[in-house]
């Protein structure tokens, strides 16, 4: 076995096991990728190259001395700039902590590297993750690699951790999600994102931009890879995960289920009208795929539109954003990032009235859209209104993220997988929305989906 980088981390950790592949090869194989493509695309902001290789040896030598820790041993993923790990920078994407140095490792991360996986190195985001679009002027902004000729909008905070998962620098990647900011850039990088329920996994660690909204989430090429990597970051015993995946148990049983005899809301056409017509074309394509596997898709029309429920998220993400960020962004002479700064300190200027009656609405608008979900399995929506943006021709003063918010403003769970690519070839994501954690429900349908297109490859470099 040679294509180490094509393969999704499941089928590699049986590779392992077949003894058809060493985890110095692999990590061989992707940092000489990395090495290759780093230039071009821009998705790391530090490449930890000699800690991975004796990681990798030790792996090596621990599998064949008869010592696999688990499905996740051996899998070389990434970190999402804002995560800690001791003794390491941790930038959040700021020129202005750049030497921040982490005290501690995020509980996230210190569960996949006890699972075994292998670090490869922390990447690129949005300072302080607070935007959509995928940019940083400071720090570099990663390339969507779907188009090598026209710089285009890889979707944030997460970019780095999608642009390296897509090129195939990184077998997987942890991103954060506040407003959209995993399936965003899963989105625009065609590949799978999973944002979690609120609250399932720990944040500490992690550089805040909402305590109430912000969720970690995985970042990987297929619905089963999403899976392992979700359940080794939610702390399950790596011997549990093994027999589960062996079995097609547990989490991992959702894959096989099929969507007959599911019913699944679609926009009402009110919701459609500003959706990109390529972008639409591969919804109603994915409606039409998952009515063929027999489930019912129905009109959903939600009790407030996605634009209101984008708003409301967005007041609780300005106002905590600047309790966590102000002080650095109302220096006029801090390096940052002049349309993060704004974004900012748009929460400088809500009224604490203000925010806390967000916070109470956003509970009873949970239970108003619960109550009108009844009935219903799941959302289905575009999870961008449009394809991946020139750079050229970004609106820094708005936010694509107006089907994403709802999941976070609603405290539900949600995925992005790759909907199809348009006649110009970029990607285009299907959000699937569930209840509160439900995520066995999303990623039923989205195995479903991903088991009859194939997903849509990968970007050629």
């Amino acid at each position: 076995m040679t294509d180490y980088l094509d393969i999704p981390i499941t089928e590699l950790s049986r590779a392992y096991v077949d003894h058809n592949a060493t985890p110095v090869e692999v990590i061989d194989a992707y940092l000489a990728r990395i090495n290759a493509l780093e230039p071009k695309l821009g998705a790391f902001q530090v490449v930890y190259e000699d800690d991975a290789r004796m990681a990798a040896e030790a792996a090596t030598k621990a599998m064949r001395s008869g010592h696999r820790i688990g499905p996740f041993h051996g899998v070389p993923f990434a970190l999402k700039d804002i995560i800690d790990v001791e003794g390491r920078v941790t930038t959040g994407g700021s020129a202005a902590m750049k030497d921040r140095l982490s005290q501690t490792t995020a509980t996230i991360a210190q569960r996949l590297i006890a699972a075994g996986g292998i670090l490869l190195g922390k990447t690129k985001t949005v300072e302080v993750a607070m935007g959509g679009w995928g940019t940083n002027p400071r720090m570099g902004t990663p390339w969507n690699p779907w188009d090598l000729n026209v710089p285009r909008t890889p979707g944030g905070s997460s970019a780095g951790s999608g642009v390296a998962v897509a090129a195939r620098m990184a077998g997987c990647a942890i991103g954060t999600d506040t407003g959209g900011s995993v399936r965003l850039p899963a989105a625009w990088c065609g590949i799978v994102g999973l944002k979690v329920t609120e609250g399932y996994l720990p944040t500490d660690g992690i550089i805040p931009l909402s305590h109430t909204l912000d969720t970690p989430g995985p970042m990987t090429r297929t619905i089963a890879d999403t899976v392992l990597m979700f359940e080794t970051m939610a702390g399950r015993h790596p011997s549990e995960t093994d027999r589960d995946l062996a079995r097609r148990e547990g989490l991992f049983a959702a894959l096989d289920k099929g969507v007959a005899g599911l019913r699944l809301g679609c926009l009402p056409q009110a919701e459609r009208e500003d959706v990109d017509a390529d972008i639409l074309s591969l919804y109603h394509d994915a409606l039409a795929r998952l009515r063929d596997l027999g489930a019912e898709i129905v009109s959903f029309n939600p009790p407030m539109p996605f634009e209101v429920m984008k708003e409301g998220a967005g007041i609780i993400i300005a106002s905590e954003g600047y309790y966590y960020h102000g002080a650095l962004f109302d220096d006029p002479t801090a390096p940052v990032d002049e349309d993060v700064r704004q974004r900012i300190l748009m929460g400088r200027d809500i009224k604490a009235r203000d925010y806390v009656a967000a916070l109470i609405r956003r509970r009873a608008d949970q239970a108003v859209f619960l109550e009108h979900m009844r009935g219903l399995d799941g959302v289905l929506t575009p999870t961008i209104a449009t394809t991946p943006v020139a750079l050229a021709d970004v609106d820094q003063s708005s936010t694509p993220a107006r089907f994403t918010r709802a999941a976070n403003y609603l405290g539900q769970c949600g995925i992005s997988i790759p909907a199809g690519l348009t006649p110009n070839g970029l990607p285009g994501g299907l959000q699937i929305m569930a209840r509160a954690g439900d995520e066995a429900m999303a990623i039923r349908v989205g195995a479903a989906f991903e088991a009859i297109t194939s997903g849509i490859g990968l970007p050629v470099l």
